[in-house]
């Protein structure tokens, strides 16, 4: 018996082990594979990540970035991260690098991290895997997009109507850029990470067809020509379908986090800044023996980003329209950045102010 018992060691369920070993839970981690684990994402910390993680004692190695370039039809739009604090800006960090980190400290803060368990049901009061039953006070399944435990709980939703993926592959080669870069092409976007000094992330996100990295790299001639000549330096790794449902984020003693809790897609690159947050309120919700608080917490949490999301899919799927806006955007520099402090939390909404009148007078005029 312990305290609490997570099932997956991702990025999820590491920043709640170390969390919660920090406030004095017992913990253990289970998890079929072995470190490090990948994942295809886009490896851009935004500022409020980094700060979450700093906060675990997590500091992974990165190339900082300043903030987030938008390519349009010819169109370029540039933000930077508003400067608040310490924390200026975000960091482009190798999945299997962040992984290590948060490892590491994991292991430093006496977590019980037992890699090569199967989990392969819920048992009442605990979780049965490929070694027998392990016990615990609280539950949480961080493991990930298609999480078994949230099948499991009976609190899966299924997947959203527009099936949205992603692929990802790394040039090596020196980074051109100290800003994440947004391609915009036909169906499908291009993130540009630089993640070493001499390494690029290339992860495209697409919908509504087959599709594989080669090809959707050929419909962007720009990007394709950056990186015309450098090998590639990982395989292609794939994920999807994105947008996953949760019926609940809580249900007895367990809770879900991280993508396992649901997620709608990763076209805003907040993914893991919400999951850290999540972690943080999950814990103080263990702390004070109430599920409930998390839940109100998530909704809190993922209100917001939601919204982005919904909003970017929808500029996704109107090439005109799209292109409108990323004019815009490059005509308000200033409004593009103050617009990226709210997103990555570092600036409250209200500091959007009239801005947002001027961005939807230029939709309109532009």
């Amino acid at each position: 018996m312990t305290d609490l018992l997570i099932v997956g060691g991702g990025p999820a369920g590491l920043a709640t082990a170390i969390r919660a070993r920090l406030a004095g839970l017992g913990t253990t981690v289970i998890d079929r594979a072995r470190p490090p684990i990948d994942k295809a994402c886009g490896e851009g910390l935004m500022p409020d990540a980094v700060a979450r993680l700093r906060e675990i004692g997590v500091a992974p190695r990165g190339l900082p970035f300043r903030g987030i370039r938008y390519f349009d039809r010819g169109v370029v739009a540039e933000g930077v991260f508003p400067q608040v604090g310490p924390q200026a800006g975000g960091l482009g960090v190798r999945r299997t690098e962040l992984h290590e980190a948060l490892v590491r400290r994991a292991e430093e803060v006496g977590v019980d991290l037992r890699w090569g368990v199967k989990a392969e049901g819920l048992r009442e009061g605990g979780v049965e895997t490929d070694g027998g039953i392990l016990t615990a006070r609280w539950i949480v399944g961080a493991d990930g997009l298609r999480s078994r435990v949230r099948q499991w709980a009976g609190l899966d939703g299924g997947t959203g109507p527009l099936p949205r993926y992603g692929v990802r592959r790394h040039f090596a080669m020196a980074p051109w850029s100290d800003f994440v870069e947004v391609y915009w092409g036909p169906g499908c976007e291009a993130y540009v990470t630089p993640v070493a000094p001499d390494q690029v992330g290339v992860a495209f996100l697409w919908g509504g067809r087959k599709a594989d990295f080669d090809g959707l790299l050929e419909s962007l001639p720009e990007l394709r020509a950056r990186v015309a000549g450098a090998p590639p330096a990982s395989r292609d790794r794939g994920m999807g379908p994105l947008q996953q449902r949760a019926r609940a984020v809580r249900g007895g003693n367990l809770a879900l986090v991280g993508d396992a809790a649901g997620y709608f897609d990763a076209i805003t690159g907040e993914g893991l800044a919400v999951t850290l947050h999540e972690s943080a309120a999950l814990v103080e919700a263990l702390g004070a023996g109430d599920l409930d608080r998390y839940a109100a917490a998530h909704r809190r949490i993922n209100r917001l980003p939601n919204v982005m999301t919904g909003l970017v899919l929808a500029l996704e799927r109107r090439p005109r329209l799209r292109a409108r806006a990323v004019r815009a955007l490059a005509a308000e520099p200033a409004l593009f950045s103050r617009l990226l402090g709210i997103h990555a939390r570092t600036l409250p909404p209200r500091r959007l102010g009239i801005g947002a009148l001027r961005l939807a007078w230029r939709l309109v005029a532009v």
